[in-house]
């Protein structure tokens, strides 16, 4: 897309959803750190499902290693992978308070550093929690990215890459929200609601839908 393509694409999507959120249930960043550790390879409202009572009696990582790994294992075993992210959120939990004061650190490198928190982890909490210009690319905003034309690319950081450069600025705090979501509930990936779609105008998907 063109610089002023891009510009009206995302204007499109945010005159449909002004002010985007993440489909995860949170309180603060500890608990977005910990649903985005356990998001991946499960669906939003799978977490969410397991972590409303869990984080209504453990939300710090105190408590989180009070708790310890078989009694987390206990609390989220209806998410993939629960024994792996157990264990991954005990320990992050406990590096926090030895490393960090029991804070989420403001600091890519300091979160990367965290069991089970790899880029795109480390984006969704700068963006969120700490308002940073980040685009965190998941299964469907890289699907967005490529079918529309926005930023093509073949792996996960090319997309990145190309979302921060294409995504004008006044646009960068939520553009990774609305590409989620536009993937999640318009342009899915078996069928794509092209006649539900704001920017379709612009896309350049060869397969969409004539209305």
């Amino acid at each position: 897309m063109t610089p002023k393509q891009a510009d009206r694409f995302y204007a499109l999507l945010a005159e449909r959803n002004p002010e985007p959120k993440s489909d995860l249930e949170y309180a603060d960043p500890y608990t977005l750190l910990v649903a985005v550790v356990l998001s991946a390879q499960a669906t939003d409202a799978g977490v969410n499902k397991a972590t409303r009572p869990l984080f209504a009696r453990v939300n710090t990582p105190q408590a989180m290693v009070e708790l310890g790994e078989e009694g987390l294992v206990q609390s989220i075993r209806t998410i993939g992978l629960y024994k792996t992210k157990a264990k991954n959120v005990i320990e992050l939990s406990r590096r926090l308070l030895s490393l960090h004061g029991g804070q989420v650190p403001h600091d890519r490198a300091a979160l990367e550093a965290l069991p089970g928190v790899g880029r795109k982890t480390a984006n969704v909490v700068l963006n969120i929690a700490f308002g940073e210009p980040t685009i965190a690319v998941d299964t469907h905003c890289f699907r967005v990215a490529n079918r529309t034309g926005l930023a093509p690319g073949k792996t996960v950081e090319a997309v990145e890459q190309g979302l921060m450069k294409a995504t004008p600025a006044k646009w960068l705090q939520h553009a990774h929200h609305w590409l989620i979501l536009h993937g999640r509930y318009t342009c899915k990936a078996r069928k794509p609601d092209c006649a539900a779609c704001v920017v379709r105008e612009l896309c350049a998907f060869d397969g969409k839908e004539t209305v």
